[in-house]
């Protein structure tokens, strides 16, 4: 790609981010002369932008909206971008998965060479969102598309992996095979087998820091249950194997079920009647079971199992003992 070519796609971009932008100010953010921002505008209307130049002292420029489609151009960043967002519309559940896969085919048959090739290299698995457990740990695209590109030439990986704040020392670097590239509510997932303890691990893709070269290629074992949606999901929910909450109860709760449905997630709510209804949910333990429920502030009658009831009273011991203790001035 040309320096000019460079130029215009910025240009491009910029302009696309505001409504209207001053000339100076275009010319100081790409480093280049007033009359070389003219000229690029230029060159983008001769390729179908509609760029409307504003009148005033410092003068400016807007791109309006065009009656026909210019030509597209996308810089490394936005071809990543929209990668992911073409891929994970196969999840969204608006029907929209076979048009997603051919805007991906177009995409990829106008693309330069150089771009085609991070857009090949880019494949993962998008889980369906969790609710409650939307994440907000952003990830460089250079980290997505190394883990990618590593697990397609099936080549070991080493990285290392920043601790949890409040962790010390230095770990040593990880090595694994990696095997999936995974995405759900908001981060990313690397699921590896690690070479060093010789077991399955999902690994956070925000805390990894991939080092080069990569290792020998190696044959990639089987995931257990041999879905990487349903093994990830299970380990999600504190399960070795099965997709399903290990601690599963059922309770009749003193409220109608319009009230308990909007806060059900994956439980199922059965209408008992205007102030009755029975809920059935799981999690990852019996007292996070039962202090789940807890948060409904009405009556409680548990139908089953034992361990669910024995965990209220763990709760309400402890719960008592805190009330006990009194607050601290």
């Amino acid at each position: 790609m040309t320096s000019t070519t460079s130029r215009l796609l910025l240009l491009l971009s910029l302009l696309q981010t505001r409504r209207d932008w001053p000339g100076a100010l275009l010319a100081e953010r790409l480093e280049i002369s007033h009359r070389t921002v003219r000229r690029d505008v230029e060159r983008l209307r001769e390729m179908g932008y509609s760029i409307h130049a504003m009148k005033g002292p410092d003068g400016g420029y807007r791109l309006d909206a065009g009656n026909e489609l210019p030509p597209l151009l996308f810089d490394d960043d936005q071809v990543i971008a929209l990668t992911v967002a073409l891929q994970a519309a196969t999840v969204t559940g608006v029907g929209i998965d076979e048009a997603a896969v051919r805007a991906l085919t177009t995409m990829r048959q106008v693309m330069p060479a150089r771009l085609r090739h991070r857009l090949d290299a880019l494949e993962f698995t998008t889980i369906p969102t969790r609710a409650g457990n939307a994440g907000t740990d952003p990830v460089s695209p250079d980290v997505l598309i190394a883990l990618s590109t590593a697990i397609r030439a099936g080549e070991v990986l080493r990285f290392d992996y920043a601790r949890r704040p409040g962790d010390t020392g230095s770990p040593p670097p990880r090595r694994v095979e990696p095997h999936h590239l995974v995405t759900s509510s908001g981060r990313w997932y690397l699921v590896a087998w690690d070479l060093d303890l010789g077991d399955w691990r999902i690994f956070r893709a925000d805390r990894v820091a991939p080092r080069a070269p990569t290792g020998p290629r190696f044959t990639p074992r089987e995931l257990p249950g041999g879905n990487v949606r349903d093994y990830v999901s299970a380990r999600f929910k504190g399960s070795a194997q099965e997709d399903s909450w290990p601690c599963r109860g059922t309770v009749i709760l003193g409220l109608p079920a319009s009230a308990v449905l909007p806060f059900a997630a994956d439980g199922i709510v059965e209408d008992l009647g205007p102030d009755r209804c029975r809920y059935e949910v799981g999690s990852w333990s019996w007292v996070a079971l039962a202090a789940s429920l807890g948060r409904f502030d009405t009556t409680i009658e548990v139908v089953g199992p034992p361990e669910l009831s024995a965990a209220f009273g763990g709760l309400a011991a402890r719960y008592l003992a805190i009330a006990a203790t009194g607050a601290r001035d």
